[in-house]
């Protein structure tokens, strides 16, 4: 995904939780907790049972906490050097300067050992194994985000931004901290994964792809695919889009060790952060090896994207 999706917004009332900046309506019906698949871990069979009804799955406590606290170290370290966080404070709280306006920062993940052995290596990779039932391979570009006060994620699904390869990928979302609905987590629209329309229109877009024969903003760059909105995402309200498809926003709160895996159409946003710290996170790629993968996420200098990888087509 692009650095475009990631947006600010005006700081909300203390007792609201925004996303995009919209009170989410916290109904019961509306609004709830992710469903917490621990006690299937270990069982493909299950966890695939999971994945059907759900789309995603939520599994505290998979991963290494000590790991994740050691990737947050060398993210909050280097945040710290560049300016990014208030002086004097540990920088372990990730406390924002005054004047940090922070998004997309893939470049940390680029010569980190510590946040490669998190994402690539351990139980990750060994869930990921158990769950595919073969060889595994990862995209080489790793999206990670350092989210500033106020920020967040506009409602999308995955498959506009790598469809290219196999349709049998997964993202893992890793808080690399402890996440609270405060600081911003992750949350996933309860079942729009089966939402056929969105499947079978929206998803099968590519932000990439681009009019040849129209002119405008909708039908080049970022805006190509001749309808589908610059930036990809499928909504810049979840307040109504929740509305028009229904089914509930889940979330919780986070804790560094935590894993939230789900679909490529699966319809995600963030909270928005209505703390005073950056929010760590990552987003990475999984699939079987024997699969073909997009071409835009994979090798020493991955093309993301830019110039290479633009397609026209009629539309």
């Amino acid at each position: 995904m692009s650095e475009l999706l990631e947006m600010a917004f005006t700081q909300p009332k203390a007792d609201q939780i925004t996303a995009s900046g919209h009170a989410l309506d916290l109904s019961s019906d509306k609004f709830g907790t992710l469903r917490d698949s621990s006690d299937v871990a270990f069982d493909a069979e299950q966890l695939h049972k999971r994945m059907d009804e759900d789309g995603y799955i939520f599994l505290p406590g998979l991963l290494n906490r000590g790991e994740v606290i050691e990737a947050r170290l060398t993210v909050a370290s280097q945040l710290m050097a560049e300016g990014h966080l208030e002086s004097g404070t540990d920088p372990m709280d990730c406390i924002a300067a005054k004047d940090a306006q922070l998004a997309f920062r893939p470049d940390v993940a680029k010569d980190n050992p510590a946040l490669m052995k998190v994402l690539y290596d351990g139980p990750m990779i060994a869930f990921y194994e158990r769950f595919l039932g073969c060889e595994v391979r990862h995209f080489d570009f790793t999206w990670f985000r350092a989210i500033s006060p106020g920020g967040a994620t506009y409602p999308h699904t995955d498959a506009v931004y790598m469809n290219r390869g196999t349709q049998n990928l997964y993202t893992s979302w890793t808080p690399i901290g402890d996440v609270s609905q405060e600081i911003g987590g992750l949350m996933v629209l309860e079942g729009s994964h089966k939402h056929q329309k969105i499947r079978e229109n929206y998803s099968t877009r590519d932000v990439d792809a681009f009019c040849e024969n129209k002119v405008g903003k909708d039908f080049t760059g970022m805006g190509g695919g001749g309808n589908i909105r610059s930036g990809g995402w499928l909504s810049n309200n979840p307040v109504t889009l929740r509305d028009a498809i229904g089914g509930r926003w889940l979330t919780a709160d986070f804790r560094m060790g935590d894993l939230l895996m789900f679909s490529i159409y699966t319809i995600h946003a963030s909270i928005d952060n209505r703390s005073n710290q950056i929010r760590l996170s990552s987003d990475s790629r999984y699939q079987s090896a024997a699969e073909p993968a997009d071409e835009r996420w994979i090798g020493a200098n991955p093309i993301g994207h830019g110039t290479q990888a633009k397609r026209g087509m009629i539309c």
